[in-house]
């Protein structure tokens, strides 16, 4: 994550020396270890908020999600419905249509 950031900002290995050198000059080197203490505390709970509104955001839309899959489901069985329906049909009048040919069949025949 840090090569990231350092690659963001565009520093080198030599800029971020400096840096970290005036850093120290200015906050001297026993006040380092608190701050980074309450960065690493700040950053900490910024992660925490963020998980917290995903589970929040997840939860919220758990309702939608499964209302989507019922309609769903009730679309797909209405569907397979129609198609038996539509299927039982084709083979009635396929059925119809192969027994009045034969009937025109024999008819001919006589």
């Amino acid at each position: 994550m840090i090569d990231s950031i350092f690659l963001f900002l565009n520093l080198g290995g030599g800029e971020v020396f400096i840096i970290v050198l005036v850093i120290i000059l200015l906050f001297g080197s026993d006040k380092l270890p608190g701050i980074a203490k309450g960065i690493g505390k700040g950053i900490r709970e910024i992660n925490d908020a963020k998980n917290q509104i995903q589970n929040e955001i997840q939860k919220s839309t758990n309702g939608i999600r499964e209302e989507i899959e019922k309609q769903t489901s009730e679309m797909q069985q209405e569907i397979n419905k129609a198609n038996y329906s539509v299927q039982r049909q084709v083979n009635n009048l396929s059925k119809n249509i192969s027994d009045e040919g034969k009937t025109i069949a024999e008819s001919m025949k006589e």
